[in-house]
């Protein structure tokens, strides 16, 4: 059991982790992201390193190197298991070794083993990951660099992973964080914002479609690191079409060329203006006690059940009069404010809103499989679609079981999900969106939450888009082999990513033509989008990384779902895919080991585990999956 994540610092153990250096390149809405780790050992004997640490949910881990002295070792992707017990061999054997795995928990955290470095030695680890970038709801695109790596609230008797994580208050974090990142797009930049200080912009040719940043000096990784980039006239369907590896086999997903489209649905004004309405809101509140902590680690007081409750409120006070609606909170057990959902009328309004001023974050852990059970299993209002409303900082060490239960139950609804405060996990947050059928919101401060809420309410409000198909028309000798899962939600002036592999003779005039068409409120609609398939200039393999990475995320919940079979043939389709592309999956690991000169190093070996930032919590008789040692 664990009182307070903040209980072990390091007042009297040298940490080896003594920097972390980040170099950031967008592209438009794709940003390639390549941080470089310097480690240390000043003990007198050797040390084994262990730093968990998040990435956003979505990133593909392309590239992880370790750099000893002048010797440069570049990781292999390899089979988890395998992966692991070279490690143990190395380790074991007296060399280097180093191993990078992502949690089975969760994509979004991993843990990096530094092992076998020798008393004096320096060693630098190299990680490049890529991800696309988010469109808020000001047409702002969102990067985020994740810094607080919050525990994660294992249920009881649901088995729990063996990482190890130690956390200090943000204050003692003993580490630094060099920053400077690099835009550029076909459109001109206009403007660059972020949560944290920065140098002013520098612009690099007079059309401003290029810009450089830079963190001010003096900044502390205590913190995730925000970017909002702004283009000008955001809204426009792009398509990117990728040369295959030169080295891959063609056929293969990295032999041939990959095209990435983003498409911006547009409906039919008059279908938008003639409809009613209406539906079935349902509010599910984490009230667990991480909630209680602050929202972010700037000079705001305001904690997480304060920013939740205030979006919340203000959802509550934006419903369509005649509609149902019921607010659910969670923690280790579970309230409703009504026994059924209710017609939403000024009486029933002020009901709500004096009950969730009352809340507060007193309900235990992070127990939000039983509520979510529960929901479903009450039955839907006829003609009232069912819009559930997901308020929680994430921190459950589950993630992947409550994505599968949103999946299983979208048929019934659509899931709108907001991550309060920083470290609130991405991969939960998007998952549920994704998988329900809604959209995603992050809240770290006040600034922006009215147009963030409204948003989501916007969207709620649309009818479901159905009987969506995506047809392509290219050239004869062309053909395609789509990567993305089907599109399930369409939202007005929302991004839509699609990711395919082109297989054929391509000529550099040749031309294509997507034309994606779906139902709106019983009117058939559709968009066309004409795109060029001379292949773009220096994309490096991004474009085939991102498609691997969501080819990957597919089948490994193919496999999750499957796994009453006993098939193991999803899995070894992402452990063949993983090892091509050489993306991580949740399957493989990066694995490095120095041979060097063969000499053994001497002595016994000591673990040490990194801390990471976070808040120190106020409650116990917890079990988190990450426990501090």
């Amino acid at each position: 059991m664990v009182n307070c994540c903040g209980l072990l610092t390091v007042k009297n153990e040298p940490v080896p982790l003594k920097s972390v250096e980040v170099e950031l390149e967008v592209r438009d809405h794709v940003a390639t992201v390549v941080s470089t780790l310097s480690y240390e050992n000043k003990e007198d004997k050797p040390i084994e390193a262990v730093f968990v640490f998040p990435l956003p949910g979505d990133a593909a881990v392309c590239h992880f190197s370790a750099k000893i002295g002048q010797t440069e070792i570049v990781a292999e992707v390899k089979e988890k298991q395998k992966a692991r017990e070279e490690y143990d061999d190395a380790l074991s054997s007296g060399q280097q070794a180093f191993l990078l795995e992502e949690s089975e928990q969760s994509p979004d955290i991993f843990s990096l083993s530094v092992g076998s470095l020798p008393p004096g030695e320096s060693a630098s680890i190299r990680l490049e990951y890529v991800t696309e970038l988010t469109v808020q709801a000001d047409d702002g695109l969102r990067f985020c660099l994740p810094a607080v790596l919050n525990p994660r609230y294992q249920p009881q008797g649901s088995g729990g992973g063996n990482v190890q994580v130690a956390s200090v208050p943000s204050s003692l974090v003993p580490y630094s964080l060099a920053f400077c990142a690099r835009v550029s797009s076909p459109r001109p930049v206009s403007k660059i914002e972020s949560n944290c200080s920065l140098d002013p912009p520098q612009y690099l040719n007079t059309e401003q479609t290029q810009a450089t940043i830079k963190l001010a000096a003096g900044h502390k990784f205590d913190r995730d690191v925000e970017l909002l980039i702004y283009y000008k006239d955001a809204h426009q369907p792009t398509a990117v079409v990728e040369t295959g590896q030169a080295s891959a086999k063609p056929g293969t997903l990295m032999g041939d060329p990959v095209v990435m489209l983003s498409l911006y649905p547009e409906f039919p004004q008059a279908v938008m203006s003639s409809v009613a309405s209406c539906g079935e809101f349902v509010f599910l509140l984490d009230r667990s006690g991480s909630m209680d902590a602050r929202s972010n680690n700037r000079e705001n007081p305001q904690t997480r059940i304060g920013s939740a409750r205030d979006t919340l409120l203000l959802l509550l006070k934006s419903l369509p009069m005649g509609c149902y609606f019921n607010i659910y909170s969670f923690g280790s057990s579970f309230e409703h404010i009504f026994p059924k959902s209710v017609e939403y009328s000024q009486t029933t309004m002020e009901t709500a809103l004096k009950k969730v001023g009352e809340m507060g974050a007193n309900l235990g852990g992070t127990e939000i499989l039983k509520p979510l059970k529960h929901i479903y299993n009450q039955p839907c209002i006829h003609n009232q679609p069912r819009q559930l409303f997901v308020f929680t900082d994430g921190e459950v060490g589950n993630t992947k079981q409550v994505i599968d239960l949103v999946k299983k139950n979208s048929h019934s609804h659509r899931c709108f999900s907001f991550g309060i405060g920083e470290g609130a996990s991405s991969a939960l947050i998007n998952g549920l969106a994704k998988e329900g059928g809604g959209h995603a919101q992050f809240i770290t401060g006040t600034d922006r939450l009215q147009p963030k809420v409204m948003q989501s309410m916007r969207y709620a409000l649309q009818p479901a888009v159905i009987d969506i198909s995506v047809t392509w028309d290219l050239p004869k000798d062309v053909s395609v082999t789509v990567l993305s899962p089907p599109i399930t939600a369409l939202f007005q002036g929302q991004r839509s990513l699609l990711y395919a592999q082109l297989t054929g003779q391509i000529s550099e005039a040749a031309e294509g033509c997507v034309t994606v068409k779906y139902s709106l409120a019983g009117h058939p609609s559709q968009n066309q989008f004409q795109f060029s398939l001379k292949p773009a200039e220096d994309t490096g393999l991004t474009v085939h990384r991102l498609a691997a990475q969501t080819l990957i995320r597919s089948l490994e919940m193919e496999d999750r779902e499957s796994s009453e079979k006993q098939d193991e043939s999803v899995k070894k389709k992402v452990v063949e895919l993983s090892v091509q592309s050489g993306v991580s999956s949740a399957f493989t690991a990066f694995i490095a080991v120095n041979k060097g000169d063969g000499e053994a190093i001497q002595g016994p070996l000591v673990r040490r585990n990194i801390p990471t930032p976070s808040e120190c919590f106020k409650y116990s008789h917890f079990k988190f999956i990450y426990k501090l040692s």
